[in-house]
């Protein structure tokens, strides 16, 4: 009985100290922090009015070499992708048998020549034997006619000789313009022909063209701007952009405007010219063509990659000055390499977003972070 009750005890005093006993409280989860995303200010800038298309490069002179007599090849005086110079000697076919027929034709025209000697003299003789009625009218004709044949044995031989002096001059395959020469079609020992085709390809590339197609409102809107002053491109200056993106150092000038318009895309070739020096503009490449023109003008500017295009068009992600994301709608206007510029929608010093777009929706709190300085590298 007493272990009983002494069990009972033990129990009730545990019991007590069970009860005695705090519970523990569950600590509720830190809020979540804002996204964080790269902002930049939009800014004020002179902007040169533009416009944008594609071109494609053409060489001012493009020279094919080909054969233009038979004969095999004996010299290749160049290095594929050399500079080469007006008059510079690209190939030689072998000259011997031109020779030979120069030579003949220089012995045949000798023989008709003293042929023709002999005709003059018999003509002169048959002249003055009939002037004192020693000899007959018939005679005189028939010298007469000698001579004349003789003569035309001159001028025929004459025509040979030249023909045969052009062949051999056609041995020497020269460049007739500066410029740079492709690879060769073939080698030495083999026999070339008019039939051959192209042996090489000689292109000047300093001066180079740019053509590109420019639609018939663009060419009014110009002329009207400069009144009517557009053919030669007073005042207006071409830039081109390269394939790896990076803008071309050199400035070229509008120069030509065609005459005819392409019905199928009612637009007027235009060809720019640009200096070349280092060969970067090479002859058929696309390049991305800026037209500017006229005096700077004040823009609001962004980086391109703060724009954003759904269905109904094209918008920015601004942050405001209670750190809310807001979508604003914008009209776009010239591009400036890595910024473009904003016709309306957005007012300077407003943040748009350029970095972690992906990450943060209209209405919602963020972390903004200037990335002004790397704006241009944002992707």
């Amino acid at each position: 009985m007493k272990f009983a009750l002494r069990g009972l005890a033990l129990l009730s005093a545990c019991a007590a100290l069970t009860a005695c006993k705090p519970t523990a409280v569950t600590s509720p989860a830190p809020p979540t922090p804002p996204p964080g995303v790269g902002v930049v200010a939009v800014e004020s800038r002179g902007v040169t009015p533009s416009l944008a298309f594609i071109g494609r490069v053409k060489a001012v002179q493009i020279f094919q070499a080909r054969a233009r007599v038979e004969g095999f090849l004996t010299k290749i005086a160049y290095t594929d992708g050399q500079t080469v110079k007006t008059g510079q000697l690209l190939y030689q076919i072998e000259k011997t048998q031109y020779k030979a027929a120069v030579e003949q034709a220089e012995a045949n025209l000798a023989s008709a020549k003293a042929v023709e000697v002999n005709a003059q003299l018999a003509y002169d003789r048959a002249a003055q034997l009939v002037k004192s009625s020693a000899g007959t009218q018939a005679s005189v004709d028939q010298t007469r006619a000698t001579l004349e044949s003789a003569k035309a044995g001159v001028l025929q031989n004459q025509a040979a000789l030249d023909i045969a002096n052009e062949n051999l001059g056609y041995t020497d395959i020269t460049s007739p313009i500066d410029g740079r020469i492709g690879f060769t079609a073939v080698t030495l020992g083999n026999l070339v022909n008019a039939a051959t085709g192209v042996l090489a390809t000689v292109v000047s590339d300093d001066p180079i063209y740019v053509q590109f197609p420019v639609s018939m409102r663009q060419i009014a809107d110009l002329s009207a701007k400069h009144k009517g002053e557009v053919a030669h491109g007073v005042d207006i200056k071409v830039r081109a952009t390269l394939a790896n993106g990076k803008p071309y150092d050199q400035v070229g000038d509008w120069s030509f405007v065609s005459n005819q318009v392409d019905q199928q895309t009612d637009s007027l070739p235009v060809r720019a010219t640009f200096p070349n020096p280092k060969h970067a503009l090479v002859d058929g490449a696309f390049v991305t063509v800026k037209v500017e023109e006229g005096a700077p003008q004040q823009r609001l500017v962004i980086p391109r990659s703060a724009l954003q295009l759904d269905q109904i068009g094209v918008y920015v992600l601004v942050v405001g000055p209670d750190k809310k994301v807001e979508v604003r709608r914008v009209q776009t206007g010239e591009a400036v390499e890595t910024e473009i510029a904003i016709a309306s929608g957005l007012k300077a010093g407003e943040k748009v977003i350029v970095d972690g777009i992906q990450k943060v929706r209209p209405g919602e709190v963020v972390n903004p972070t200037d990335v002004s300085g790397d704006a241009g590298a944002l992707k």
